[in-house]
C-alpha cells in the first residue's frame, strides 16, 4: 500500500509541475486556445533488459540443494523515466525483477520498516532550478566525497549487501533515501550543498540464505557464549560446580536460554521516525589544479551494535533459581540492536600529481561514547581513504584505493562481546581495492580483474571479468572467488564462489 501511495503522489506532483492536456474534455473552455504541443515536456524513457546466469561452484557438490535456476531468476530489467521543463526536472528509476524482490523480502524481515525504500523503486525525485540554487526532493542516491570506491565521506545512503555479486557497482548497490537536497552554486568552481534526511535505514543484509552474514545469523550463539563466559567468574556458580549434577543443570540452563531466544527473536529497531533524522553540509571548490571539499554530517552509523543488558542480574538470580528447581529467568536479559548516533567532520582532496589521479579523504567521527567505556556504543574513530588511477604500460589501467578506520580509546574496549559490541575486533580495519583493466579491438572488449582484500581479516574477494560491448548490447563473463580466513567478512562466503554470464541490452 505504501508503494502505491508513493507512486500516486509522484504522478500527481509531476502532473502539477508539467501540466499536460489529456483530452478528457471535462469542464473545458471551448474558447480557450490549446497549449502548443511543442511547449509540453516530452518524457524520455530509457532502460535495460538483462539475462543473468550464475551457477555457484559448490552447489554442484550439494545433492540436497543443487541450486536450480529458473527463467524468472535469470531475467531482470530497469526502466528510467524523466521529464524536463524550463525550471524543473522529474526522474523515476524502477527495478524489474519480481523473483529477486520476492525472495529478498522474505529473507529480510526488517524491510517492513517504513524507512526502507520500496524495492521496486530505485530512485524517484523532483528537481527545481531557482537561479544558482537547485532543490531536489524524493527518493535519491547521493554521492559525497572524492573516492571511487565508498569512502568515509559518502554517508548519505546505505548499501544493499544482500547479493555480493554486485559489490563493485556502488551506484546499483546504494539504497535510495527520502531526502531534501539543496545545492547553491556559489561560483564557477564552487558550491555549497545541504541535505536533510527525515529518517534512517542501515545497511541491508539478508537474514537467511547464502548471503546472510555470520555476524547476524550468529547473534544468539554469541549471546549464549557471552553469558557463560561471564558466568565463569561468578562466585556462587563456581561453588556449585562441584555438584556432580551441575553439568546436567548447566545443559538445561543452556537449553532454556536457546528456547527463550528462539521464541523471542531480536528485532531491529524501527528507524522510520523523525527522531532518526540526519542532516549535513558540504562545500567544494577548485583552487588552480586542486579540488578541495569539506563537510559536516550528523546521522547514524549504518552498521548496528549488538549487546545484551541484564547479564549480571541474570547470573545473580541463577543460583537461587537452580536451588528451587528452575533453570534461570531469561526474561531478565535484554538483547538489543542499536544504531549509534555520531557527528562527522571531514575533508577531501583530488589532484593530478606525478601523472597519478590522486584522491584522498579524511574524517573524524564523534559518537556518544567519548570516554570509550559504554559497550553498547561504538568508540569515536578516524576514517581515511587514499586512492589513485593511472594508465600503465601496454594500455593497462590501474585503479587502487585503500580505506581504513582507526578506533580511538581501543584499550577501553572490553573482552566480552555481549557487554561490549566492539570486543574481539582490531583497533584498525583496512580494506584495499584494486582493479586492473585493458581494452582491445577499438575498446569493444575489456579484460579486467578486481581484488578486494581485507588486511586484518586476511581474506579477499577476486572478480575477473571479460566484457564485450557492441552498440547497445554487452556480454560479460565473470567469476567471483572468495578466499582467506573463514571468519572474515569476505572469507565466510567461500562456498559462494561463482561463474556468471550476463547479457544486457540497453534501450
Amino acid at each position: 500500500m505504501r508503494k502505491i501511495l508513493f507512486l500516486t503522489l509522484f504522478v500527481l506532483i509531476i502532473g502539477t509541475i508539467f501540466p499536460q492536456d489529456f483530452g478528457f474534455g471535462f469542464d473545458e473552455d471551448a474558447s480557450s486556445s490549446p497549449t502548443p504541443h511543442s511547449l509540453l515536456p516530452t518524457p524520455h524513457i530509457t532502460g535495460e533488459i538483462e539475462m543473468d546466469i550464475t551457477p555457484y561452484v559448490h552447489d554442484f557438490d550439494n545433492t540436497d540443494n543443487p541450486g536450480g535456476i529458473s527463467f524468472w531468476d535469470m531475467v531482470s530489467g530497469k526502466l528510467n523515466v524523466s521529464l524536463s521543463g524550463s525550471h524543473a526536472e522529474a526522474f523515476a528509476h524502477f527495478n524489474l525483477h519480481a523473483a529477486a524482490i520476492s525472495e529478498l523480502w522474505e529473507a529480510s524481515p526488517n524491510l517492513s520498516d517504513p524507512s526502507y525504500t520500496p524495492l521496486i523503486i530505485d530512485e524517484a525525485f523532483l528537481r527545481a532550478f531557482i537561479g544558482p540554487v537547485h532543490i531536489a526532493a524524493g527518493l535519491r542516491k547521493l554521492t559525497w566525497g572524492k573516492a571511487d570506491v565508498l569512502g568515509p565521506l559518502d554517508v548519505t545512503n546505505p548499501i544493499d549487501y544482500t547479493d555480493l555479486r554486485n559489490i563493485t557497482d556502488i551506484k546499483t548497490s546504494k539504497i535510495a533515501r527520502p531526502m531534501l537536497h539543496v545545492t547553491w552554486n556559489t561560483g564557477d568552481f564552487s558550491k555549497l550543498e545541504g541535505v536533510f534526511i527525515p529518517n534512517f535505514a542501515g545497511h541491508r543484509f539478508a537474514s537467511k540464505g547464502r548471503w546472510a552474514p555470520a555476524q547476524y545469523t550468529g547473534m544468539m550463539a554469541t549471546a549464549e557464549a557471552g553469558i557463560f563466559a561471564r558466568a565463569a567468574g561468578h562466585g556462587q556458580l563456581g561453588l556449585m560446580a562441584s555438584n556432580p549434577a551441575f553439568p546436567l543443570i548447566l545443559h538445561n540452563v543452556k537449553h532454556n536460554l536457546v528456547t527463550h531466544f528462539d521464541n523471542n527473536p531480536i528485532a531491529f529497531p524501527s528507524t522510520g521516525g523523525l527522531e532518526y533524522f540526519q542532516a549535513g553540509l558540504r562545500y567544494t571548490t577548485t583552487i588552480k589544479s586542486i579540488d578541495l571539499g569539506g563537510q559536516y554530517f550528523y546521522g547514524n552509523l549504518f552498521r548496528p551494535s549488538f549487546t545484551v543488558s541484564g547479564v549480571d542480574a541474570f547470573l545473580d538470580d541463577l543460583p537461587a533459581s537452580i536451588l528451587s528447581g528452575g533453570f534461570g529467568n531469561p526474561d531478565i536479559l535484554s538483547p538489543q540492536i542499536k544504531y549509534n548516533r555520531y557527528h562527522q567532520i571531514g575533508v577531501d582532496y583530488a589532484q593530478v600529481l606525478f601523472t597519478l589521479n590522486v584522491r584522498a579523504e579524511l574524517a573524524m567521527h564523534f559518537t556518544e561514547d567519548l570516554a570509550g567505556d559504554d559497550g553498547s556504543v561504538q568508540n569515536p574513530f578516524i576514517g581515511w581513504s587514499l586512492g589513485f588511477d593511472r594508465d600503465l604500460f601496454w594500455g593497462i589501467n590501474a585503479n587502487v584505493q585503500c580505506n581504513q578506520t582507526i578506533r580511538l580509546l581501543h584499550r577501553k574496549v572490553g573482552d566480552n562481546p555481549i557487554l561490549d559490541a566492539e570486543a574481539g575486533s582490531d583497533a584498525t580495519a583496512t580494506r584495499l581495492t584494486m582493479q586492473l583493466s585493458k581494452k582491445f579491438f577499438r575498446d569493444n572488449l575489456e579484460n579486467k580483474a578486481t581484488i578486494i582484500w581485507d588486511i586484518e581479516n586476511s581474506d579477499c574477494y577476486i572478480i575477473p571479468a571479460l566484457v564485450y560491448t557492441m552498440g547497445n548490447m554487452s556480454t560479460e563473463l565473470s567469476a567471483g572467488i572468495f578466499a582467506g580466513k573463514e571468519s572474515g567478512e569476505l572469507g565466510q562466503y567461500w562456498e559462494n564462489s561463482f561463474v556468471r554470464l550476463r547479457i544486457k541490452f540497453l534501450f
